[in-house]
């Protein structure tokens, strides 16, 4: 059964103006995608290709010019949908003088959570997050990579059912962003639908079901990372080991040395070779964007 998306955007057009009202730039150009529930889905694109102005559609905090947007069944202008939101910025602007139980404490209000609600919570983030020996400490004590977890714990607070991520391992190490990674897929185990930005390629080949490359505030690739990954004209063979002998007759009869065809497709790139070889199209092929199946082009 095809999962109901979390996010419909349609023909999305987004022009920033300067003071006299005349056009300055155009952030997004005719964007249409969709995000499915219990899915990580992730944005990319080169900075000024529009993924901040998408996030900022999704939260309400602006208004498109041309097109829809629709969140959770709601209008994205429709700011009471925020309530089901969780929302880590790519700086997390945290009060530097409380402690993690403090500012879990402090963001739970917002949401009208009893104190026994906001303490359990708080316990169980801080906890998810690997904080525990850290919870007493003041914030403007944390490294970035601690900010940045405790920046997830209050993004999670409300316990939403859409969770926008924006450059989620920024400052984290090699076991901090493998963590990050973990508690991400977990989400999405849990049922929730996760849109993340990052410009750590393998991280997001990592954790991301689907993928969109946007490039000059235009679509320009949008599938699932196995299938965009996926080298259409080539083929790989994976078999059991082999004598030099049968390395030498293997085109003409595998069958013929015992081996066993253990799998067999396409080889695939990496997101880093798809996300370059993208931009560089998009460069020599300026207006040439990606459009959905059953989508009239414009």
């Amino acid at each position: 059964m095809e999962k109901q998306p979390v996010i419909q955007i349609k023909n999305l057009t987004k022009i920033y103006r300067d003071f006299w009202g005349r056009k300055k730039v155009r952030a997004l150009n005719s964007l249409s995608l969709e995000v499915k529930k219990g899915e990580v889905f992730g944005l990319l694109g080169p900075n000024g290709s529009g993924k901040t102005t998408t996030m900022k559609l999704l939260l309400g905090l602006l208004f498109p010019t041309e097109g829809e947007i629709n969140v959770l069944g709601k209008p994205a202008s429709d700011v009471s949908k925020n309530e089901w939101i969780g929302y880590l910025p790519e700086e997390s602007y945290l009060y530097r003088f409380l402690n993690a139980e403090e500012t879990l404490d402090f963001y739970g209000r917002l949401f009208d959570m009893s104190a026994q609600q906001r303490k359990e919570r708080a316990n169980q983030l801080i906890e998810k997050v690997g904080l525990q020996n850290a919870r007493k400490r003041q914030l403007k004590e944390y490294s970035k990579g601690m900010t940045r977890r405790i920046g997830l714990a209050q993004a999670l607070i409300n316990d939403p059912d859409l969770v926008l991520l924006d450059e989620p391992t920024s400052g984290l190490d090699p076991l901090g962003s493998r963590d990050m990674k973990d508690l991400i897929v977990k989400l999405r185990d849990e049922g929730k639908s996760v849109v993340m930005c990052s410009h750590l390629l393998a991280d997001v080949q990592d954790v991301c079901d689907r993928i969109a490359i946007l490039y000059a505030g235009e679509l320009k690739e949008l599938g699932s990372v196995e299938d965009l990954l996926k080298e259409q004209h080539e083929t790989e063979l994976l078999t059991s080991k082999l004598s030099p002998e049968a390395v030498i007759d293997i085109e003409a009869v595998l069958a013929k040395h015992n081996a066993k065809l253990l799998r067999h497709g396409h080889p695939t790139n990496s997101l880093e070779d798809l996300f370059l070889k993208t931009v560089q199209k998009s460069q020599e092929r300026p207006g040439q964007r990606y459009v959905p199946t059953g989508s009239e082009k414009t």
